[in-house]
């Protein structure tokens, strides 16, 4: 029972919140903010989550305000709650909280990317008016991650907040803020399916649990009755499972668990994966080409305040891409994004913000006993609060850090031991950038490598896997970042290389650059799996290149979702094979000095004809999505131009000058 309560908050005149059940409210309406450096009295502004409190970051402000941020709610607790256990939930608050009720400390929490909670029970008034208090900070702690990165740290409770009220036996949520229900896959194959389900419970009473199909039907189920607080295992095995299969068919099953008068619903997927030693991906029983692109979850002025809306905008534009994979960088998202990832069959790689600095000054490393702790902190709240989410099989535990200075090598060897320890069933991975120990620690391991971009032709990634193969045949190795930069509105009729650090990054490069790098993943096959360098542009504050100061433009579609640029169009072609289009590509580059042209579409057709001024210049067949047409001699002024499908259904139209 989920209650949005805003100004009624404050009498709670609900009786369904006296009932002997799980009810949960809640908090994201009107709290009263004020910025750190705020010292006078009555001053505030009102806000609702999700909510961030340096916006300056977006502008490109590389200054921009990393400090404390004040949060104050006053809400009544009925009297009727007294003697119940009442949780107060965070679903995330960057990077660091403190929490208090009606003035003294409750709790403190450090890392910006997963929920956490604390029992109020004992620090409420009854029947009166309550005070929450929550200091936030942004700002650079050295003992918590992450310490650099290549992308904005907003401040703020930018996720829900929540209050459960709890009957006296329940189902605990004490265990790193997560459901306190594990749904463990010990033996999965296409026959049978051996799970365990773990919960853990306070107090005593039935527990109860049905497990049901997508249909509703119930398949299996369980009944004991438990006399006290205990962690409960609970085994089932499914005959003929249907099994989460990724984009073919996302089947999910329900697990209904009920204990005396609390109960809670948990979707899982059924499915077995490995990667072999011929650097291939198996998806239960087959190999599955990982068509991927890494996400932030910031968008156009909200920074990563972002709404469920966003989140659903996000997952339609990727499916109309055709992505089967998404690495979340580099942090944990939403789990709403990850149930997103469940319900459409997305495969997900989520890490944790272990980052070193790229190509930047700095270390993501201090070899000090609080910034070790913190992250496996960080890695355990991942895990068991990510932990029964079918789309995520990998768990990554660095990106781009180096050995210079404290070399984290051994840190890293601890971390992987600690995943494997609280999930043996998933693959760790890693993103690295440079040799070093660290690389030969996780099961995977994957590269940011840029060729054509920061140095190099696109052509040359083919080179570089086939010589990494050689010298670590052992090496289970993928791509998790490539890309360049582009923007829509920076066009160039020839096509030049770009140098990444000006502010020119027009837009035909990154076609050719993703062309290139595509005919390589696909054809020659070097890689595990293959990530796309970025989704979406993201800003990035210290970043003074491209159109736009602030912002990464290697994405595929703009910061505000507006604008899809030609390079989507080229991996649509690839990756989607249920939609027919037509796409004209270099349609932004309007005004043309030269008479002689090139004209090139992305289509997933099998064929593609071309009419200019409408004269058809012949058909041309499917070559990785792309259809040319090479020196067209033009006169000058407007040109029509229509490509079209060979039923004449599905086409594109647009104009150029020829100046």
């Amino acid at each position: 029972m989920i209650k949005n309560i805003g100004k009624a908050l404050a009498f709670f005149s609900f009786s369904c919140l006296f009932a002997q059940e799980r009810t949960q409210v809640s908090l994201n309406q009107e709290w009263k903010f004020t910025p750190g450096y705020e010292v006078q009295k009555n001053v505030f502004t009102t806000v609702n989550l999700p909510h961030t409190y340096n916006l300056d970051a977006t502008s490109g402000k590389i200054d921009y305000y990393r400090g404390f941020g004040n949060y104050l709610k006053k809400i009544k607790i009925p009297k009727e709650w007294e003697g119940k256990s009442i949780f107060l939930r965070f679903g995330a608050a960057n990077h660091t909280a403190t929490v208090q009720i009606n003035g003294k400390t409750i709790g403190e929490h450090f890392g910006g990317y997963t929920a956490f909670g604390f029992d109020i029970s004992e620090h409420l008034k009854y029947g009166e008016d309550n005070n929450i208090e929550v200091r936030v900070s942004n700002a650079l702690d050295l003992g918590v991650m992450p310490l650099v990165g290549d992308f904005n740290f907003y401040g703020g409770i930018y996720r829900d907040v929540n209050l459960i009220v709890l009957p006296d036996n329940h189902i605990a949520v004490n265990q790193y803020a997560s459901k306190g229900v594990r749904i463990v896959q010990e033996d999965v194959t296409q026959n049978l399916a051996k799970i365990k389900i773990q919960t853990t419970v306070v107090g005593k009473g039935n527990l109860k649990i049905k497990i049901k199909d997508a249909k509703g039907n119930i398949i299996e189920s369980s009944e004991q009755y438990i006399a006290d607080s205990q962690t409960v295992i609970s085994p089932f095995t499914i005959k003929k499972p249907i099994l989460w299969n990724g984009r073919k068919n996302p089947h999910l099953y329900q697990a209904e668990i009920s204990f005396d008068q609390d109960k809670i619903t948990e979707s899982f997927g059924l499915r077995f994966f490995k990667v072999d030693n011929q650097n291939r991906f198996w998806l239960n029983g087959e190999i599955l080409e990982l068509k991927g692109v890494g996400r932030h979850q910031d968008y156009a002025i909200k920074g990563n305040a972002i709404f469920r809306e966003q989140m659903e905008e996000d997952m339609k534009i990727m499916l109309d891409m055709g992505v089967n994979a998404v690495r979340l960088t580099h942090y944990p998202h939403d789990p709403y994004f990850l149930e997103l990832c469940d319900q459409y069959g997305i495969i997900a790689w989520s890490e944790i913000p272990f980052i070193g600095p790229g190509g930047y000054r700095d270390k993501g490393f201090v070899n000090t006993s609080r910034f070790k702790e913190n992250g496996k902190l960080q890695l355990a709240e991942m895990i068991e609060q990510y932990y029964n989410h079918p789309s995520i099989l990998f768990w990554g535990l660095f990106n781009e850090i180096k050995e210079a200075g404290d070399n984290p090598t051994e840190y890293v060897k601890e971390l992987n031991a600690l995943a494997k320890q609280n999930d043996p069933t998933r693959l760790t991975v890693a993103a690295s950038n440079q040799g070093g120990g660290f690389n030969y620690v996780t099961d995977l391991l994957a590269f940011n490598q840029y060729f054509g971009w920061y140095g190099g032709k696109p052509q040359d990634v083919g080179t570089w896997a086939k010589g990494m193969r050689e010298k670590y045949p052992q090496l289970k190795l993928g791509l998790s970042e490539y890309g360049a930069g582009a923007s829509p509105f920076q066009q160039q009729e020839e096509l030049k290389a770009v140098v990444p650090t000006s502010r020119w990054h027009p837009e035909n490069w990154q076609n050719y650059f993703h062309e290139e790098h595509w005919r390589v993943i696909h054809q020659e096959k070097p890689f595990w799996g293959t990530f796309v360098w970025v989704m979406f542009d993201f800003y990035a504050a210290h970043r003074t290149e491209g159109e736009r100061e602030g912002i990464n433009d290697k994405g595929l579609v703009t910061i505000d979702r507006k604008t899809k640029k030609d390079a989507f169009y080229f991996y649509k072609a690839n990756w989607n094979k249920e939609d027919p289009f037509v796409y004209i590509a270099e349609r932004r580059n309007r005004e043309r000095k030269n008479k002689t042209q090139n004209f090139k579409v992305y289509s997933n057709l099998p064929e593609i004809e071309l009419f200019i001024n409408d004269k058809s210049y012949g058909k041309r067949n499917n070559k990785l999505g792309i259809f040319t047409w090479e020196n067209i001699a033009l006169p000058s002024g407007d040109i029509h131009l229509q490509a079209t499908g060979k039923d004449k259904k599905i086409k594109d139209e647009t104009s150029i000058v020829i100046l």
